[in-house]
């Protein structure tokens, strides 16, 4: 008997000093939501206490949480306090829980923290100057004098919503002579004259935020874009590490290689013998090379830590390489097994910021 209650009571300590993980997720059911079964898997184990919650289930008042832990094949409610750690795994719901998340942040750890849009996040590593020279030329569209002067100056250009994603709202123009213009619009191909096209692009840029850029070639032999997504995350050490390289190669006649667009990937070091042939390992090496190093520099340039990156990358017929775009929550395409690879790094890393956090 004596036994019996002196091993509840280690087991009680034990379980106390555990880490405490909570997934913030914008779904009430996270058997809705993929990935979260993943992390239940790894936070179990790698001896972490994990939880899944949505910010109206957080009592501020007592500093508990109604959250879901996943037991015997199911997702159980269970009352938690408040956690070491918090991985935000999804966008703020909506602005009657903005007070919730911000009472939530400045108490506990986040691991996940945003980057910005796309010019900001252009901007910031244009000033730092170490990798300016990957930039490709981008300018915010508030005039159609701007996209006029680029398209001089380049001849190709793409305008590009600021704060669009997966590829979508993405515009090729280019000039065909002195005064006519090929378009392609999500593979839809149109010529038009220098007025047409100014009432096409005058109203574009009064509904939304537009950004241009020169238009980089980056093309298989075979004439389909194509792309490399560098995901990169924090370990458990707190230091980047590559979670995968994969190639993005857009369907025949389209501009972007992005998956949700039609684009499709395979094997990288398949992809790469098949484009560049006896330098494919040296292609792979600069690109591994490339996704530490900015990584480390990136993350210098943000008051809070970061913890994953999707970044892509092109590589023109010079092989020089071009950063295309940066993404803070990107994820890993179906045809992969990564869910597991990708949920151990951000457990782990979790996990080390709670630790850090106690220190």
């Amino acid at each position: 008997m004596i036994e019996q209650e002196l091993e509840e009571v280690f087991g009680e300590v034990k379980r106390s000093k555990m880490t405490l993980i909570g997934m913030l997720h914008h779904r009430r059911d996270p058997s809705k939501v993929k990935k979260a079964y993943a992390y239940a898997a790894v936070a179990k184990a790698e001896g972490v206490t994990f939880f899944y919650f949505t910010p109206g289930k957080v009592n501020i008042k007592q500093h508990k949480i109604l959250g879901r832990t996943y037991e015997n094949g199911q997702w159980i409610e269970k009352e938690f306090p408040f956690p070491d750690v918090i991985y935000n795994a999804s966008y703020l719901a909506s602005e009657k829980t903005k007070h919730i998340f911000d009472y939530l942040y400045d108490r506990i750890p986040f691991t996940s923290h945003s980057i910005g849009d796309k010019l900001s996040v252009y901007n910031r590593i244009n000033k730092a100057n170490k990798f300016k020279h990957y930039l490709i030329p981008f300018y915010e569209l508030t005039k159609v004098q701007i996209f006029f002067d680029m398209i001089k100056r380049y001849q190709k250009v793409i305008i590009k919503p600021l704060s669009g994603h997966q590829g979508g709202g993405v515009v090729l123009i280019e000039k065909d002579g002195s005064k006519h213009y090929k378009m392609n619009d999500a593979g839809v191909e149109s010529s038009m004259n220098e007025k047409q096209l100014l009432e096409w692009l005058s109203p574009k840029i009064q509904e939304q935020d537009y950004v241009v850029q020169q238009f980089i070639t980056s093309q298989t032999k075979a004439g389909h874009v194509f792309d490399f997504r560098l995901h990169v995350q924090k370990n458990g050490e707190g230091k980047w590490v590559i979670t995968s390289i994969y190639p993005r190669i857009g369907r025949l006649g389209t501009i972007t290689s992005n998956m949700g667009s039609g684009g499709y990937s395979t094997y990288l070091d398949t992809f790469l013998k098949t484009e560049f042939g006896d330098t494919w390992y040296d292609i792979q090496r600069y690109l591994e090379q490339f996704a530490l190093s900015f990584s480390n520099h990136f993350d210098s340039l943000y008051d809070d830590e970061l913890d994953e990156l999707g970044i892509d990358v092109g590589i023109d017929a010079n092989q020089k390489l071009w950063l295309f775009e940066v993404n803070w929550r990107p994820g890993p395409p179906n045809i992969y097994s990564l869910e597991l690879d990708v949920a151990k790094n951000t457990i782990l890393y979790a996990k080390y910021l709670a630790d850090t956090n106690k220190r």
